[in-house]
């Protein structure tokens, strides 16, 4: 049995003549312990998929299920790392992370729950900053708020959404192999939508491109065929990593030209005279 599993999901927004299928006929199974990057175009519907996966949303039809059960709400056994940030504003950055502390730990003391706030604050780098709130931070300051909050939680399965990629790249690079780091120990389940395939293929087990939409579908898989743990230095001269890397590019540029040579198709718009309203104001 697939730790989570995706069948024949559909998600569709509005009704009748004005409906349109965002994501159809998505099949995906991911193991215990596995790390899957989802790549996509910005606009593929990659955010209603984490958001149906994380039961924000429910498929128009098709089915979700986490640890053999269908996904109906939110848990905390599915921790969501968001592009948004998603912060309490008047909140400060140990409360912030506290907060999904004391929902995920109900039963620890409160000195307890400190420490673990502390330590997942200072994992991020944010340790001088814990009494701040987020209008007192950076962006990327912000983004490393959401990191710590979720992985304090200690889900048994990460969902990243586009987590980094307001970053600078020193940043993105040292918090990419933090959370790497995280999930070695003890293997957690994970799943990362990204649109960086370099970032993809250094973290992820296997790659799956989301076609563009509407309807947008999963396309076939590459395996990661690099040994772990990766030197991001060395992987420029790895083989795999270029083989790998240039086979995913050359498939999203098909698809996008695919998608170009739709979008520049010629309409024939109705012959229509605009009403001459010159004097009437």
């Amino acid at each position: 049995m697939a730790y989570l599993e995706l069948k024949n999901v559909c998600k569709t927004y509005g009704q009748g003549t004005a409906s349109t299928e965002v994501l159809s006929d998505i099949n995906l199974k991911i193991e215990e312990g596995e790390f899957v990057a989802i790549v996509g175009f910005t606009g593929s519907g990659k955010t209603t998929l984490v958001n149906l996966i994380n039961g924000l949303l429910k498929p128009t039809s098709g089915e979700i299920l986490f640890k053999g059960k269908p996904v109906v709400d939110t848990s905390h056994e599915r921790g969501v790392i968001f592009q948004n940030y998603s912060l309490l504003p008047w909140l400060t950055v140990g409360q912030n992370v506290a907060m999904a502390v004391k929902e995920a730990f109900p039963t620890e003391s409160k000195t307890e729950r400190s420490k673990r706030v502390s330590n997942y604050v200072e994992m991020v780098g944010l340790g001088p900053a814990i009494n701040k709130r987020p209008k007192e931070l950076s962006g990327g300051m912000r983004q490393r708020v959401s990191v710590a909050r979720a992985l304090a939680m200690k889900p048994e399965m990460i969902i990243m959404d586009e987590p980094l990629g307001a970053l600078d790249a020193l940043t993105r690079g040292n918090l990419q192999d933090e959370i790497l780091n995280i999930w070695s120990k003890d293997k957690r389940t994970a799943l990362l939508i990204t649109n960086d395939v370099d970032e993809g293929i250094y973290m992820a087990d296997r790659i799956i491109p989301l076609k563009p939409g509407p309807r947008a579908t999963l396309g076939p898989e590459f395996k990661i065929d690099i040994e772990r743990p990766r030197d991001k230095t060395a992987l420029n001269d790895n083989a795999n990593f270029m083989k790998t890397r240039n086979a995913i590019i050359a498939y999203l540029m098909d698809i996008g030209n695919k998608r170009k040579s739709v979008s520049n198709a010629i309409y024939t718009l109705p012959d229509l005279t605009p009403k001459n309203f010159v004097g009437q104001f």
